[in-house]
């Protein structure tokens, strides 16, 4: 993150700086004790098993795309304005991505981009991250006290729901390549992640013909050695017994 936590309200400061997905400690035995809950009144990660005292609390579902952490739009606007702030469709939702990332080397940069981090984006939008949006505003304009939303109740997220641990196959953004992927929301992706999805559907017919091979195999009839010598003799002459 890189606005100074100091000039973010608590919940907003841990919210962008906490590391979502990593197994619970108090819930180290248990399955599925991924943090994937944040608890905007204890300003605190959350798994499954910790759901229960907070139940009434303001609480967040943390999800994953392209192995980064999201959060549904319908959330995170009502705590803060996302106004400018590119959306992209994950398992039927629409979701932004927390903090900016890491541009990969040799990125190409064309067309619009994010105001903060040189992001590629579409022509509708300014910023690729919240964070992203955070800094710009915090710079500009020395707070964010007319983006941030009053929020007193939130519904509580379903648990046991996996939906936020799902990455789709899709790819999101350029990365500097001349390979192109389309994206559920209509973005192009670009470079090594687009390898690996030709990489993918490669590995994919060879494993299908492969299957295709061993059926053909496994069909054909098996003929014992004593009949295929036998069905390769001619038949001769047949010579009779001589009379006595």
């Amino acid at each position: 993150m890189i606005v100074q936590s100091n000039l973010l309200p608590s919940w907003l400061a841990v919210l962008l700086s906490e590391k979502f997905f990593n197994a619970c400690i108090i819930h180290e035995e248990e399955r599925k004790n991924e943090k994937n809950i944040y608890c905007l009144d204890c300003c605190i990660s959350l798994c499954p098993h910790c759901f229960d005292p907070h139940q009434s609390h303001r609480l967040l579902k943390i999800r994953r795309y392209v192995y980064q952490d999201v959060v549904k739009l319908s959330d995170a606007a009502k705590l803060i304005d996302c106004a400018l702030v590119q959306s992209y469709t994950s398992n039927g939702a629409k979701v932004v991505f927390l903090n900016q990332r890491q541009l990969p080397k040799n990125y190409r940069i064309h067309g619009k981009v994010c105001i903060t981090c040189d992001r590629n984006l579409q022509d509708a939008y300014l910023y690729c991250s919240l964070s992203c949006k955070i800094d710009h505003v915090i710079k500009t304009e020395g707070g964010l006290s007319q983006y941030l939303r009053e929020c007193n109740s939130m519904a509580p997220p379903d648990p046991n729901s996996d939906d936020g641990l799902r990455t789709p196959n899709s790819v999101l953004e350029p990365a500097g390549s001349v390979t192109s992927v389309r994206t559920s929301s209509g973005s192009g992706g670009y470079g090594e992640l687009g390898c690996i999805s030709l990489a993918c559907t490669a590995t994919t017919e060879i494993v299908r013909k492969k299957r295709s091979s061993l059926l053909r195999a496994a069909c054909r009839p098996v003929i014992s050695p004593v009949l295929e010598i036998s069905a390769g003799r001619k038949k001769g002459t047949p010579h009779r017994a001589p009379l006595h």
